[in-house]
C-alpha cells in the first residue's frame, strides 16, 4: 500500500476532529443559511489573472461550496500550536472541487493534514510538490476524495478538496506551529485570517511560469462588502500557558471573553464567530519582572536543537543619538483606500514631528507612479517639515502598487545628506500587497548599501512575509499598525528605537561544539529588540555565548545549555528558518536554483513540512463519484480585508491599472496558446482560448459541410 493512502480509524484523532467539527459547522451554518443562491462564481475570463479584475465581477453570485473555519490554538512557552479545521459543505446538486487561498503566519510551519468524511479520518503525507500534485490529480480523476495543501508564499497556502458530493460536508484539518513574538517585555501572537488582494506589476509577467505564479496568488475572487453578505466565518479559541504569571491579556482587534487565572488563560471570541476579514492578534505581559531569557531544546533523529531569546540592555539614557538621514516611503495605491490611507498618513505626520535639527529627510510616495518630495534629502528645518506635512495630508489612494521604483529611489544614497556619520534609515509605510516579493528582495540584497530598512505594515491584513524578510535583509525591523487608534502607540516605540541603534557585530558560539545557526548573518539590534537564536548543535553541555558591541564597547552574555527546557517545537522552527535562509540565498544569487530546491525539499521531507518544494496530500482509497458524473471546480471567494475600500481598489485609477495588467496577461496567454505550452491556471482563460479555437474550427467545418451539402442538392 502506498504510504499516502494511510487511512486511520484511530479514535483519538477522530474524536479530536469530530469535536472541532460542530464548532466550525456552527461557524458557517449561520452564514450559509442566509444565503439563497447556490450558483457558482463565474469564470472571469482574461481579467482573472489579476485579482483586481476578477473582483470587479465576482460579487454578483455566491459560491456553491460554503466554508467555515475553527482555529484552536495552544501557547506553550514561546511556541504556539495551531489547528485549523475547515468545513467545506457542497450546497449544490453537482460534484465539486473547492480551492481556497488561505493565509498563514509568515513564520508558521505547516506539518499536518487530516481529512474527515463521516467517521473516517484520512491522514495526509508529505511528498515532493510535483508528486503530491500528480497524486491529487489522479485521485480527483478517479472519483476519489482528496485533499492537497500547497504553499504559494511562506504566508499563503492553497487548500484543495476534490469530489465533494452534492449536499455533502468534508472537514479538512491542518496544523502548524509558530513562534511567539517578544519585544520590550510584551508577547504577541498574530493569526492571519484573510489574504489581501495583491497587485501584479505587468513587467514581472515575462514567462509562462511567471503568469502561473501570479495566478496562484491573485486568482481568488473577492466579495464586495456592499453585497450585504459575509462569508468564511471563523471561531477562535486560544489556550494561553506561557510559563509565567500573566498580566494585561489584550485582543486589540476583536472582542474576546477571557477565563482562567494565574499562569493560564482561555480566550474565545465574544461573538462566537466573526467574518474572516482581519488578522487576530493577542498580546500579553508577565505579572512579575519581564523575563529576560528563554531557553529551549529538542532532540530528534535529525539532530539536537536549541532556541534562546536574549534581551540586550534597555538603558538608553547614555546611548548615543547620531544624526540620521530618514527616507519615508508611503504607499498611496488603491489597496490603501479607506482606513489604511488614514493610518499611513497619520503615521508619517507623527514621524515628521520627531525629527531632530541634526537630521535630514525626504518623502517618496508611490502607486503606479512615483513622486519624490525633494530631489535629495534636506535638513529637518521647521519650514521643510511643515511643507512635508502638507504634502502628506494631501495624499489620496489610487492606482496600482509599483513598489520597486520607490525602493530603488529610496536606496539611492548620495552619502552627502547628514554627513558620512549619519545613520541612513528607510521607513516604508505600506500594506505590501504585491506579488513580486522576490524581485523586491533581490533588489534590496544587491543595492541595500548602508541603508537600514524598516517596515510599518498598515491595515487589517498586511503582507507580513514581504515586510519581515525585507526588514531582516535590510537590518531593520517590522511593526504593524492595525487601526488609526494605534498610530501613536505603535509608531512611538519604533521611532524611539530608530534613535538608538543598539548592538552591532553580533557573534554566537557554543563552547566545545558546533552551532548551525539561523539566521546565519545576524542583524544589528536596536533597543527593545530581543535576539532570538535557533541553532542545531552536536554539543548539549557547555554554554552558548553571545557577543557584540554597544556604543563601541564590548558586550557579552552566556547561557548554560543544561538549563534549557525541553520543547517539541524547536526542530521545526529551525527547519522553517533554515528554509528562509535558503530562499534568501537563492533570491540573492548566492545559491543555484536547483540546489536550493533540492535543499528545501530535503528539509521539508525530513521534518514533514509544507514548503515551496513539498506538499501535503491526503487521499481516500474508495472512489465516490459515479462514472460519467462531471466535476465542477470553484475558487472560494475571500472577504475584503476590514477597512479597505472596494470602490477605490477596483474602480477609477486602480481599475485602469488593473486593465493594463489584463492586457499584459492576455498577450502572454496568447503567446502560450500559440506555442502550445498551455499552463494549467486556475482561471480557465487559456482553456477558454483553446475552446474558442475549437469552436471556431467546428464552425468553419460546419460551414464547409453546409456549402457542400447545398452544392450537392442543387
Amino acid at each position: 500500500m502506498p504510504r499516502f493512502f494511510h487511512c486511520s480509524r484511530a479514535l483519538i484523532p477522530a474524536i479530536t476532529l469530530i469535536v472541532a467539527a460542530p464548532v466550525a459547522l456552527i461557524a458557517y451554518t449561520s452564514t450559509a443559511a442566509a444565503e439563497a443562491s447556490d450558483s457558482a462564481v463565474d469564470d472571469e475570463g482574461p481579467g482573472a489573472g489579476t485579482l483586481m479584475l476578477r473582483g470587479l465581477k465576482s460579487t454578483e453570485t455566491l459560491p456553491a461550496v460554503r466554508l467555515g473555519t475553527n482555529m484552536d490554538v495552544t501557547v506553550s512557552g514561546s511556541i504556539a500550536r495551531v489547528r485549523v479545521t475547515q468545513v467545506f459543505r457542497n450546497t449544490s446538486d453537482k460534484w465539486m472541487e473547492a480551492t481556497y487561498l488561505y493565509p498563514l503566519p509568515e513564520d508558521g510551519a505547516v506539518d499536518s493534514l487530516k481529512m474527515v468524511i463521516g467517521q473516517r479520518v484520512i491522514v495526509g503525507q508529505i511528498e515532493k510538490r510535483a508528486v503530491a500534485r500528480a497524486l491529487y490529480e489522479k485521485a480527483k480523476a478517479s472519483g476519489q476524495k482528496a485533499g492537497l495543501v500547497e504553499q504559494q508564499r511562506p504566508n499563503m497556502f492553497t487548500n484543495s478538496v476534490a469530489n465533494i458530493g452534492p449536499g455533502e460536508t468534508v472537514l479538512v484539518s491542518i496544523e502548524y506551529q509558530m513562534p511567539v513574538k517578544q519585544s520590550r517585555g510584551s508577547f504577541s501572537l498574530r493569526l492571519p485570517l484573510v489574504v489581501g488582494p495583491r497587485y501584479t506589476p505587468p513587467h514581472t509577467l515575462t514567462s509562462a511560469t511567471a503568469v502561473a505564479d501570479a495566478n496562484a496568488v491573485t486568482s481568488a475572487p473577492v466579495l464586495n462588502p456592499k453585497a450585504g453578505q459575509t462569508l468564511n466565518p471563523v471561531s477562535i479559541t486560544v489556550r494561553l500557558a506561557p510559563g509565567f504569571r500573566l498580566a494585561n491579556v489584550i485582543s486589540p482587534y476583536h472582542r474576546v471573553a477571557i477565563t482562567g487565572h494565574g499562569d493560564e488563560r482561555t480566550i474565545k471570541l465574544a461573538a462566537g464567530t466573526v467574518p474572516a476579514d482581519r488578522d487576530f492578534e493577542l498580546d500579553w505581559r508577565s505579572a512579575s519582572a519581564d523575563p529576560t531569557l528563554g531557553l529551549f531544546r529538542e532532540h530528534t533523529d535529525y539532530g539536537d536543537f536549541v532556541m534562546a531569546t536574549i534581551n540586550p540592555p534597555v538603558d538608553q539614557a547614555n546611548a548615543p543619538t547620531p544624526p540620521r538621514e530618514m527616507v519615508f516611503v508611503i504607499d498611496n495605491s488603491g489597496s490603501m483606500g479607506g482606513a489604511s490611507m488614514d493610518e499611513a498618513k497619520a503615521s508619517l505626520i507623527y514621524a515628521l514631528k520627531t525629527l531632530q535639527p541634526q537630521d535630514h529627510f525626504n518623502i517618496i510616495r508611490f502607486d503606479d507612479t512615483m513622486t519624490q518630495l525633494f530631489t535629495h534629502s534636506v535638513a529637518a528645518t521647521p519650514d521643510q517639515i511643515a511643507l512635508a506635512t502638507r504634502f502628506a495630508e494631501g495624499l489620496k489612494a489610487a492606482g496600482g502598487t509599483e513598489m520597486l521604483p520607490a525602493l530603488k529611489a529610496a536606496l539611492a544614497d548620495a552619502a552627502s545628506s547628514g554627513g558620512p556619520t549619519a545613520v541612513r534609515q528607510v521607513i516604508f509605510l505600506t500594506d505590501g500587497e504585491i506579488s513580486n516579493e522576490q524581485e523586491m528582495l533581490a533588489t534590496l540584497g544587491e543595492d541595500g548599501g548602508r541603508s537600514h530598512i524598516f517596515f510599518v505594515g498598515i491595515g487589517s491584513a498586511p503582507n507580513d512575509h514581504l515586510m519581515t524578510r525585507m526588514a531582516t535583509i535590510g537590518r531593520g525591523a517590522f511593526t504593524h499598525v492595525g487601526s488609526p487608534e494605534e498610530v501613536a502607540a505603535k509608531i512611538t516605540p519604533l521611532l524611539d528605537m530608530l534613535r538608538h541603534p543598539a548592538m552591532q557585530n553580533i557573534t554566537v558560539k557554543v563552547s566545545g561544539g558546533t552551532l548551525d545557526l539561523t539566521p546565519r548573518d545576524l542583524p544589528d539590534l536596536y533597543f527593545g529588540q530581543p535576539l532570538v537564536l535557533v541553532g542545531k548543535t552536536d554539543h548539549w553541555s557547555g554554554t552558548l555565548t553571545v557577543s557584540g558591541t554597544i556604543a563601541g564597547k564590548a558586550w557579552q552574555r552566556s547561557v548554560v545549555l543544561s538549563d534549557a527546557k525541553t520543547s517539541p517545537s524547536v526542530a521545526k522552527l529551525w527547519a522553517r528558518r533554515r528554509i528562509d535562509d535558503i530562499e534568501a540565498d537563492r533570491t540573492l544569487g548566492k545559491l543555484d536554483t536547483d540546489k536550493a530546491n533540492d535543499q528545501i525539499a530535503e528539509i521539508g521531507l525530513a521534518n514533514s513540512l509544507v514548503t515551496s518544494q513539498t506538499s501535503l496530500v491526503a487521499i481516500d482509497r474508495t472512489p465516490v463519484r459515479p462514472a460519467g458524473e462531471g466535476l465542477v471546480r470553484e475558487d472560494l471567494p475571500l472577504n475584503l480585508p476590514a477597512g479597505w475600500d472596494f470602490d477605490t481598489l477596483f474602480g477609477g485609477e486602480s481599475g485602469k491599472a488593473a486593465m493594463r495588467n489584463v492586457d499584459t496577461l492576455a498577450a502572454r496567454a496568447a503567446e502560450q496558446a500559440t506555442a502550445l505550452a498551455l499552463p494549467k491556471t486556475a482561471t480557465g482563460f487559456v482553456g477558454a482560448i483553446v475552446n474558442g479555437l475549437v469552436l471556431l474550427l467546428l464552425g468553419i467545418g460546419g460551414l464547409f459541410f453546409l456549402r457542400r451539402h447545398r452544392g450537392a442538392a442543387q
